[in-house]
């Protein structure tokens, strides 16, 4: 979608952390539908696949690899996002968990590391595998972090835990 004052986005969101349910559900539909043909045309199932973005993006890949109606992926990475909450969508949070990387800047103005520190909480709490990494950064990718990110997306690939 673009929306003002430019930019592209996945959703309205209305309020921090309650994205628009319209746009929501038909930006996750489009792209779960995606993700399936993706897979199939590359021959790389859901569980070899790492979902991660930033801000809106790393709103969506919470979605896309925690949905109740979705496959398990490999691993899940989210940068300076937040866990939706949508009327009419479900994360499934029952294990086996993928594991799951959360970075978010300290000072960000945009989407507050308080709701980087929630989702750490949550996941931890359902027993998901979870490296957080906070930085000293805005609404930003800590480029310390993505190294760190190198190897952690590999062993998640090959499906290796060594937290």
């Amino acid at each position: 979608m673009s929306l003002p004052p430019g930019g592209a986005h996945w959703y309205v969101l209305g309020e921090l952390g309650y994205p628009d349910p319209e746009t929501f559900s038909d930006s996750y539909e489009a792209a779960s539908a995606w993700l399936q043909d993706l897979a199939q045309e590359q021959g790389i199932p859901p569980e070899r696949t790492v979902l991660g973005g930033f801000s809106q993006g790393a709103v969506m890949s919470y979605a896309l690899g925690l949905g109740a109606d979705r496959p398990r992926p490999a691993g899940v990475l989210a940068l300076s996002g937040f866990v939706p909450t949508v009327e009419g969508f479900e994360l499934d949070l029952e294990r086996p968990l993928p594991p799951i990387a959360i970075g978010h800047g300290a000072h960000d103005p945009v989407i507050g590391v308080k709701w980087g520190r929630r989702a750490k909480e949550l996941f931890e709490q359902a027993g998901a595998d979870v490296l957080y990494r906070e930085s000293l950064f805005p609404h930003a990718v800590d480029p310390g972090f993505l190294l760190e990110l190198a190897p952690w997306v590999r062993e998640a690939i090959a499906g290796v835990r060594t937290r």
